[in-house]
This record gives C-alpha cells, structure tokens and sequence, in this order.
C-alpha cells in the first residue's frame, strides 16, 4: 500500500503509517490538479493541507485511492461527495490545532490593541516613540466572536480569562460558555463588539461574508481579525476602511489565493499600511499542534487502510473496527437502499459462509457494512458482492 504526503506533513504522521508497513512518499509545497491527478494511480491513501484541491476530475483519475487525510482542520478543498460517490473516505483532525490558533487570536489583539508592530517597526528603523497614545489594554473591552464552533468557543474562555466581555453569533444553535452572550444576528454583533475575529468554515456560503457593508456596521476604531479562510473577507474594503480610519487595526493569516510553497512571492493590498498584521497561514504552525495532526490524521488513515475504521470520517457511515486475528473482512460500502443488507448476506448464504462479526452504519445516500468471516474470501464471493447493483465500493482484507 502507498501513500503520497503533500505540503509538508508532519514526520509524526509519516512515521505512524510507515510503521503499518505503509510505503509513504512526501512533498514539500502543494500540487495542481493536473499534478495531483497524473501522480495519484497506484496511490491508496493521499495527505494534504488547506492548499491541495482534490475535485471530481482528480478523484476520477485516482482508481486505487481509499481514503484522503486532511492534515487540518478544513475540508472543503476536498469534494467530499465525489469521494464519498466512490467509497474513498475523508478524514481531518478538527480539534489538534485548535488551542494554537486560539493563542495566535490573542496574541495579535494584544499586539494590535497596543500598536506592538509599529513600535516594533520605528525601532528597528532607529525611532525612539515612547507614547502611550492609542495604545489600549484589552481588558474590559468585548469581543465580537463569529463561528463558535471549536475555536471560536475555546477563544471565548481565554478572552474572558482576559477580562474581556465576549459576544458571539454562529448559525447553528451553539451553548454559550462562561458569560459570553449570543447575538441572534451578525449585524447585532457588529453594533457591540470593539474586536472582530472571524472563525466560520469554508463552505462556499461563507465567501464574501464580510465586506463593505459588514465594515461600514463596525464600530468606529475598532479592531479585526480573520484567521479563517481568505474567501470571506473583502480585502478592498477592508483596504479603504483601514485607510480612512474606520478600522483602527487588522490581522489576517488566511488569504483568497495564497502562495503554494515557502518561499514563494506573496502580494497583498494591504501590505505596508500600519498595524495590520499579516501572516503566512500559521494559525495552526506551532510543532506541538502539526506533531499532534500528525498523528491523528495518520492513525485514522492507517486504520481505514488496515481494519476498514471510518470513525471521525467526514464523507462515509462512521463504523469503529477492532480487527480480530483469524478472521477475514469484508468491507462494503453501498447505496442506502432498503433490502440492501439482506441482499449482501444473502450471497454470503449462497456461497456457505457463517458471518462471525457484523457492524452498520449509515449516512445519507450510504451505507457500510463490514463482515468478519472465518478463513479466506474466495474469488466467486467477491465477484458477486461487486456485481450487487447497490455496491459503490468492495474491499477485502484477507485474515
């Protein structure tokens, strides 16, 4: 089995599949479709980050693959129901960097609230500015949260620990932790928060979700932060609303076209206008938060690979899988049609096989079945299973 390891994975993460006798090939920087697609055959499992797109056409290009790690949090550079259509499971690691991408929030509303890039700046150049004008603590100051999901919500415990008012607005029905109140609309935020930092996924709904008209809603003098994905946000108004002074201060770490390796040239509007921070997608790059995604993301391929386990998969019917010495296993993934598990069992029947383990699950338009049957799954079974008009996907894992 093989597996190809884009954007610079974790050697945790490496080490973990080769480890289940997996042959793992890295790259450093991400890769095109066409790239992706003509490297693919022959693959099983493919490790990514936020800058590989896997669409339709590289999925169909990709017989052999079995399953997608996303070694982040997002998922939505990988068509999720193309994959899901031919029984390749997706899995990402949505809590392992949570606590990093919190820290870095707070970090730069500090850093903006006291103007630190600038002063930092005027000495480099030789300025002594010792001033506290504009410079503000951020204690007792609020908070406007969007997307109170796992960092969103994690943010609003250390903001608070701070001394900070916290508000938040999320689409879903969300439990509020500590004080922190909810807004039961976006604009309703905009009109009390001093400090606003978006944390919402990357859904193509979210595109454009903020812009002139959310800006212009602010508070004068207030700050923003978006650490989520570079397609929400409208750089140009945020551009102008920075230049006027509307918006006193800004960090970004995400960006709607971003460079595909380190090293490579970043060209921003906003670059060069004082206190606005700008990093290279970091959110999530401290060694203990990718060490951590390493190994998560790696153990859920591995045991996809070796046991058929989709737990925490986000495409396919979540099944736990201990694998039992001495057994076959017979993986099916299929259309979620009545009848469907009668239909398999049947040809188990037929062919004289007493069934020892059987676990279902199912999701939507799917199902999945895994059976555990004593000795070797003979040729004539599967054929017959694969032949089942319901089937999208057989897999045999031979005891």
């Amino acid at each position: 089995m093989r597996a190809l390891l884009l954007e610079n994975i974790h050697p945790e993460g490496v080490r973990l599949l080769t480890e289940r006798g997996i042959e793992v090939e890295t790259v450093r920087g991400a890769l095109d479709e066409a790239e992706l697609a003509e490297r693919l055959p022959g693959v099983q499992l493919l490790g990514i980050r936020s800058k590989t797109n896997v669409p339709r056409a590289v999925l169909e290009a990709a017989p052999d693959l079995l399953a997608v790690g996303a070694f982040c949090i997002g998922t939505n550079q990988v068509d999720l129901a193309s994959a899901a259509e031919r029984g390749v499971a997706v899995f990402n690691a949505p809590f392992s960097n949570t606590r990093s991408v919190v820290e870095l929030v707070v970090a730069e509303i500090i850093s903006l609230a006291r103007h630190l890039t600038d002063k930092n700046a005027a000495m480099h150049a030789g300025v002594w500015d010792k001033s506290a004008k504009g410079a503000h603590e951020v204690r007792g100051r609020t908070l406007g949260i969007v997307g109170y999901g796992n960092i969103g919500s994690q943010l609003s415990v250390v903001a608070e620990a701070l001394g900070m008012k916290v508000y938040f607005y999320d689409v879903a029905d969300k439990l509020a932790l500590g004080n922190a109140q909810r807004c039961e609309t976006l604009d309703e935020l905009l009109e009390v928060a001093e400090t606003v930092t978006l944390h919402v996924d990357g859904r193509p709904g979210n595109a454009g979700l903020f812009g002139a008209e959310q800006f212009a809603r602010m508070r004068p003098r207030s700050l923003f932060l978006n650490l989520c994905r570079g397609i929400v946000v409208d750089h140009d108004a945020l551009r102008e609303q920075l230049l006027s002074g509307h918006i006193a201060g800004a960090a970004l770490d995400v960006f709607a076209s971003e460079p595909k390796a380190a090293g490579d040239p970043f060209v921003s509007g906003l670059q060069g206008i004082p206190n606005v921070i700008l990093t290279p997608h970091v959110g999530g790059s401290t060694e203990e938060a990718q060490s951590d995604i390493g190994r998560f993301v790696a153990i859920k391929l591995g045991e996809y690979a070796t046991a058929g386990a989709t737990t925490m998969s986000v495409n396919l019917p979540q099944v736990v899988a201990q694998v039992d010495p001495g057994r076959s296993r017979v993986l099916h993934v299929h259309r979620n049609v009545p009848g469907v598990l009668a239909r398999v069992n049947t040809v188990f029947g037929d062919a004289g096989v007493n069934i020892e383990g059987q676990t279902l699950s199912t999701r939507g338009e799917l199902g999945y079945v895994i059976t555990d049957i004593a000795g070797p799954v003979a040729d004539e079974l599967a054929t017959r299973l694969r032949a089942l008009p319901e089937t999208v996907r057989l897999r045999i894992l031979a005891s």
